[in-house]
């Protein structure tokens, strides 16, 4: 037997006995891979340009970084869980029946602990630079605030009101925008073109709607992280900072993506032509691969 046979069963051999068979496994592995990903290019980027004094990174930067962060978390999870890497995303897919609500939980918290992982990973790349800026030091407001590279806090200008109002949009959008690039009776995106279209939605919503908070429109993205700063010595203030203002990136994307998967399904997919008939429309069916921020 040649050693390229001998290599190949081997291969089979071990994906024999290593492969998981259960697909709730696959999907919270998934899950958790993408929002890790995610988290280590956003947060990445924000930690770059904070920790760098903005001599290496800039409000643009950031809207890269988590642009390609999504982007990245639909290539590596999209094709197993539909990369949802963000429980506003899959609590929408459970209204619209395209996720069994018994997977909600466990799509959750895979999301969060991803997400917490990742900021692990963060802490970790930066640790050095992070003690030299802050001196040991760890603030949650002011100039020399840090814990603002893993959890958004508001701007002063913003009420709680406003803040709830400003992430209810944020993430109608977000998923409005989803499910009509993965709608396969819209026109939809080229198969395979899927993360980046929905990674230019972050992008968009970077752009137009970052000023208040800094967008965080995905529960686990700003609860994970946020567990992560009050472990790692930013202590309960980064509950109590912004008038508490942790619960807003919290309810308010829920509700928001309630909303987006409502306006969606009533002015567009709710009259698409019956199936018989969508063969004359000539258009291909796309994967459904949605995620988040």
């Amino acid at each position: 037997m040649s050693a390229g046979n001998m290599e190949l069963e081997g291969k089979i051999k071990m994906k024999e006995q290593c492969a998981l068979r259960k697909d709730i496994i696959k999907e919270f592995l998934a899950e958790f891979l993408g929002i890790f990903v995610l988290i280590l290019f956003g947060c990445g980027s924000v930690a770059q340009t904070v920790l760098s004094k903005g001599a290496l990174g800039e409000p643009l930067t950031i809207h890269i970084g988590f642009t390609l962060g999504v982007m990245m978390a639909v290539y590596v999870a999209g094709g197993v869980s539909g990369a949802h890497v963000n429980p506003a995303v899959s609590l929408a897919m459970v209204v619209l029946g395209k996720l069994p609500i018994k997977k909600f939980p466990v799509y959750v918290a895979a999301q969060f602990l991803g997400a917490f992982a990742g900021s692990c990973a963060v802490y970790g790349l930066y640790y050095d630079a992070l003690m030299e800026h802050t001196g040991g030091v760890m603030q949650v407001t002011g100039i020399n605030a840090t814990a603002n590279i893993w959890a958004s806090y508001p701007a002063k200008h913003i009420s709680v009101l406003g803040g709830f109002v400003d992430q209810v949009i944020g993430t109608a959008a977000l998923i409005l925008c989803i499910l009509a690039i993965i709608d396969g009776k819209n026109i939809g995106a080229p198969k395979g073109m899927e993360p980046l279209c929905i990674g230019l939605i972050i992008m968009a919503i970077g752009v137009s709607m970052g000023l208040n908070c800094g967008y965080p429109i995905n529960p686990a993205r700003d609860l994970g992280p946020r567990l992560f700063t009050a472990v790692a010595g930013w202590g309960m203030e980064v509950f109590r900072a912004g008038g508490c203002w942790w619960w807003i990136p919290v309810a308010g994307p829920m509700v928001g993506g309630v909303v987006g998967a409502a306006i969606y399904f009533l002015f567009i997919e709710l009259h698409h032509a019956k199936p018989e008939k969508q063969g004359e429309n000539n258009v291909k069916d796309k994967y459904e691969m949605v995620t988040l921020s």
